[in-house]
């Protein structure tokens, strides 16, 4: 088969094995990886490369703008104190039994190569928990510390990372060089996101046509990180930075019409470069795989076996650490919480501590290992081994752990809405209410009807974003449709006559919430 026809067949197959984990109701990246790892034993099945230095820019830089653009500053200000110490406590310790433990596992590692590999597979994967906590009703507070920890614990391990591969190019690293590094790296990453979300939307938003805009949103993407990288700053950091700047202004700046297919093109490629990293990285494990002898291989996966128990039981460790001593704080009267929920319960900690499953990070950051660095092939197995087993072990597991802990969520969320939608509305009122004419009445009727559902039910009396004319308006909506249809296929309208209804009837659907 050639190239063109193995990728449409690994994007069906993928698209199939993403039904399939919705069905199930477990994390698509699940499948992913097994997937990946039987692409590693198909007969005849490419092996293709890739530039290692273009592999997190790659994978990395636009799956973290879109989790950066969805991010609450608000929400990561009240979590901050849970979400720093995953971050960086969870991380280093994490990073640092890795290392320890590869070290005594192969003793001729070197300790800059241990720790890469621990850096590499530190951080747990954003895409994974999401995929679960979209599917069932956790604690509101507990989900904005899992998605700040995804957002923020990339930038931990990269940056140790990238210390570790540097110690192991130069043979030797001292702190008096490294201490300068992260400090750069830190605030000069900072300083360079903000700078970048600040004056780049000024020119993007120039641009008119969808199709011109998303290739923008993307090509600006991964400039912004290969500037940083070629500053010496972090790319990650620096992404994360930029894309919470850039959320702040870009609902004024973007139009509907250019933010709905951006939206949906973004989803598909985050979809789809987590298809790809995981076909990658299973196409290098062959080679590896064919290389190593019986015995070997055994101890590979002996190895990779207990690196994963290791990264599961430290994040175990810390979590549990850091619940019993917050409640011993608060009990003493030394730390005073604004809200007693920010003690998470027994169950609350072990669902953390669960949601810790690698993925496209770690793969990338493997992938991205220069091919001379030492234990390479090494690092790379023992990386998807933890990203297979912890997807399939945790992601398999997790949401029959969650629904038996039966956590209730208070929806604050909704709550928001509810309050948000009834100021949003009186103002849209206030403004044509001086308006004579007949499309301002009708409008006037059903702003009033919204006001009035919101302001006798104190959640809002809208379920799930239906408008009180929505199912009406979509089913007016879907008469007109039909009979354009029929009118096309009479050949009393033309095809472009018929597609512009169509885009006239679009508009009117999805203001329906269709």
């Amino acid at each position: 088969m050639s190239t063109f026809e193995w990728i449409i067949v690994l994007l069906l197959g993928a698209v199939g094995l993403s039904a399939l984990a919705r069905r199930i109701k477990v994390p698509y990246p699940t499948f992913l990886a097994i997937g990946g790892a039987l692409i590693a034993f198909v007969p005849s099945s490419p092996s293709w490369t890739l530039e290692p230095d273009l592999a997190l820019a790659l994978f990395v830089a636009p799956v973290l703008l879109d989790a950066a653009f969805d991010t609450s500053l608000r929400d990561l200000r009240n979590n901050w104190v849970p979400v720093s110490t995953l971050v960086v406590a969870a991380v280093g310790l994490t990073t640092a039994g890795v290392a320890f433990v590869a070290h005594r596992l192969m003793p001729d590692m070197p300790w800059a190569a241990a720790i890469a590999l621990g850096a590499i597979v530190a951080p747990p994967d954003a895409a994974a928990a999401v995929a679960i906590l979209s599917q069932v009703k956790l604690p509101h507070r507990m989900v904005k510390v899992l998605e700040g920890e995804s957002l923020l614990n990339d930038a931990t391990a990269l940056l140790i990372y990238r210390i570790a591969v540097g110690a192991v190019a130069t043979e030797h690293l001292t702190w008096s060089q490294v201490a300068p590094t992260m400090a750069l790296a830190l605030v000069g990453s900072v300083v360079a996101g903000l700078a970048a979300g600040r004056i780049i939307p000024l020119f993007m938003e120039r641009v008119k046509e969808a199709p011109s805009a998303i290739i923008l949103q993307f090509a600006t993407t991964f400039l912004v990180w290969i500037a940083a990288e070629h500053l010496g700053l972090s790319g990650i950091l620096t992404i994360v930075v930029y894309g919470i700047t850039v959320a702040r202004t870009a609902p004024a700046r973007i139009p509907a019409r250019l933010r709905v297919p951006s939206y949906a093109v973004w989803e598909t490629m985050v979809f789809v470069l987590n298809v790809l990293a995981f076909m990658l990285i299973g196409m290098q494990m062959r080679p590896i795989w064919t290389r190593l002898d019986a015995e070997v291989r055994w101890e590979y996966c002996v190895a990779a076996a207990w690196i994963l128990l290791t990264v599961v039981l430290v994040r175990l460790f810390w979590v549990t650490f850091y619940r019993t001593t917050l409640r011993a704080l608060v009990a003493q009267g030394i730390y005073h919480p604004k809200d007693p929920k920010q003690v998470a319960s027994v169950k609350g900690g072990l669902i953390i501590s669960w949601c810790g499953m690698r993925g496209l990070v770690t793969l990338a950051a493997a992938f991205a290992l220069p091919e001379n660095f030492p234990y390479r092939d090494f690092i790379v197995f023992i990386a998807f081994a933890v990203v297979l087993g912890s997807l399939v072990i945790q992601g398999l597991t997790l949401r029959p752990l969650i629904l038996a802990f039966r956590l209730q969520d208070d929806d604050p969320v909704g709550t928001e809405v509810a309050r948000g939608r009834a100021v949003a509305y009186r103002a849209a009122l206030d403004v044509i209410e001086s308006d004579p004419s007949e499309e301002a009445e009708i409008l006037r009727l059903e702003y009033r009807a919204i006001l009035m559902q919101t302001e006798n039910d104190p959640n809002g009396g809208i379920a799930n974003g239906e408008l009180p004319a929505d199912p009406l308006r979509r089913r007016a909506i879907e008469a007109a449709r039909k009979s354009i249809f029929d009118l096309r296929a009479t050949e009393v309208i033309g095809d472009d006559a018929f597609h512009r209804l169509e885009e006239e009837l679009d508009r009117a659907e999805l203001s329906a919430g269709g």
